[in-house]
């Protein structure tokens, strides 16, 4: 059952407090992908790609390091705070490090309003093959044009939660 992000990162942010951090920041990421290849009018190659990262910041003092992974699982997460804390407690102090202050986070934003996501349907494998050829045949189409290594289609789709102990979450 997938997790949702914003639980991701929350964890990720109290891992970080419980395994000594001073203040930590988080990011979790799920992203799914399609892509086709034509070759000659034919299916070349298909590729569906699935998954989901997870990034932690942590800070002591003016120290601060940085961990990632794509497993999710709750003692992934302890054992990826214990290790960024050991880290950051290495680490040169930067003066610069740090999150910002409470008053300074963004609260009441318009997401909807950005525009950042096409709300259009994850299209279907014979619509983006279908692309991928009509690209392929306009290739040819241009005068000279002998040899076309491939054409592709691909659909992207991604999705990202950041929290940090500050407060900030979205």
């Amino acid at each position: 059952m997938p997790q949702f992000l914003d639980d991701l990162s929350h964890a990720l942010i109290d891992a970080a407090l419980k395994a000594g951090a001073q203040a930590a920041d988080a990011i979790a990421i799920r992203g799914q992908s399609v892509i086709v290849d034509m070759r000659g009018g034919t299916l070349e190659q298909a590729e569906r790609a699935e998954g989901t990262d997870i990034g932690l910041r942590v800070l002591i003092g003016g120290r601060q390091a940085n961990v990632s992974a794509s497993d999710t699982r709750p003692e992934t997460i302890e054992a990826l705070a214990a290790r960024a804390v050991a880290m950051a407690n290495e680490a040169p102090e930067d003066p610069h490090a740090g999150l910002a202050a409470p008053d300074q986070i963004a609260r009441n934003w318009d997401l909807a309003g950005l525009e950042l996501c096409d709300p259009a349907p994850e299209p279907a494998p014979d619509a983006l093959m279908r692309v991928a050829r009509e690209a392929e045949v306009a290739a040819f189409a241009v005068e000279g044009v002998s040899q076309v290594q491939s054409a592709s289609a691909s659909y992207s789709h991604n999705a990202a939660h950041i929290a940090a102990s500050n407060g900030f979450s979205g």
